[in-house]
């Protein structure tokens, strides 16, 4: 009876370890407010980096560090620190994300000039040290733990988890943020559909713009999350080219996060304004999931081909996502995580059915 009055229920999770964590989290959601949702994730991709860099050595040198446990050392960087209650994209991006949608109904003069989007998808902006913002960012890195932990508890078949909880997890705390500060959900698009970003091209105004409404002022009627990377065959070829890139290094590596880090790392780009900068996250680690799933079946080369389609796929997915849920409301819903999302429930139920070897990394 003691040990079950010492577990949080549904969770599972000691009750101590529990608390450690959500009190972390509050810290974790508040310095993705503080620094930017984006350079939170930035963070996230060297951290990551690193673990799986000392990974790659321990596998290595497995017999010659006697002191440490196979892979104990890099799964507390990469899982603890990377992507749990420090710069975990659930806690540290969504707190970040959740901040800015805050502050886009809250503080609309504190738009930088030359933003031409709804302030709420600023994920660039720092918001420094404004206690209330903090508050939010604090309050949705929670959000994040619980969500996570419960989807990680109760989104699993046959022992094996039917998407990846921490992507899950940045889209239902964004949709969360909509709802909580105001947002349109989905929103309504400008053009002939949801997927037509004809708006967009020929720069038609948002038809609030000269309401008189500050939060919409300057607004385009239809805003594409990558303005630089949106259409249909670019999208796909860049996928094709991040899916076979993070299919190699998992070839050569046996890390499956390593492509993912080096492209989170990469967007230290983008936040600094390099113009026509991609990015590959859910491309790369898609791909790498391509050529996990592929190669006991088919051998390296065939994997390699798989990477580059899933990364395909992947991007496309992420292309779809952002017309749907993106262009049209104020607020960032992240399509790589919807993208991630998506393509590792199509994984997982391929592997229920023993159509794949195995569900990659969930």
């Amino acid at each position: 009876m003691n040990g079950l009055l010492l577990t949080v229920p549904v969770i599972g999770m000691p009750v101590e370890q529990f608390l450690l964590l959500v009190i972390t989290a509050l810290a974790g959601g508040a310095f993705g407010a503080a620094i930017g949702a984006l350079p939170a994730f930035v963070f996230t991709g060297f951290v990551v980096f690193l673990g799986e860099g000392i990974a790659i050595l321990q596998r290595e040198l497995a017999t010659g560090v006697p002191a440490i446990e196979p892979g104990q050392l890099a799964a507390g960087i990469t899982g603890v620190l990377g992507f749990g209650a420090i710069t975990g994209p659930h806690i540290a991006f969504a707190g970040g994300v959740a901040a800015s949608a805050y502050a886009g109904k809250k503080y609309p003069e504190m738009e930088p000039a030359g933003w031409d989007y709804h302030f709420g998808k600023n994920i660039l902006y720092a918001f420094g040290t404004k206690p209330d913002i903090l508050a939010v960012g604090a309050i949705f890195g929670v959000l994040g733990v619980v969500i996570n932990q419960l989807s990680a508890s109760l989104l699993v078949v046959s022992g094996t988890g039917i998407t990846d909880s921490i992507a899950l997890t940045v889209v239902l705390s964004a949709f969360i943020a909509r709802a909580a500060f105001g947002y349109p959900i989905v929103g309504k698009p400008s053009g002939s559909g949801y997927l037509d970003m004809s708006p967009f091209e020929n720069e038609e105004m948002h038809p609030q713009a000269d309401s008189g409404a500050e939060e919409h002022a300057g607004r385009l009627a239809t805003e594409p999350w990558l303005p630089q990377q949106y259409k249909w065959l670019n999208v796909a070829v860049i996928g094709i080219v991040g899916g076979l890139l993070g299919g190699y290094i998992w070839i050569q590596t046996g890390s499956i996060f390593l492509g993912y880090a080096i492209s989170a790392m990469s967007l230290l780009f983008l936040q600094l304004g390099v113009e026509n900068f991609p990015v590959t996250h859910h491309i790369t680690l898609i791909g790498a999931v391509g050529a996990v799933v592929v190669d006991p079946i088919a051998g390296s080369v065939v994997a390699l081909l798989a990477a580059g389609a899933f990364g395909a796929v992947s991007g496309l997915l992420g292309e779809v996502t952002q017309r749907v849920f993106y262009s049209h409301s104020g607020t960032h819903v992240d399509p790589p995580a919807m993208a991630i999302a998506i393509a590792m429930v199509a994984v997982a139920i391929l592997s229920l059915l023993g159509i794949l070897p195995n569900a990659g990394y969930i």
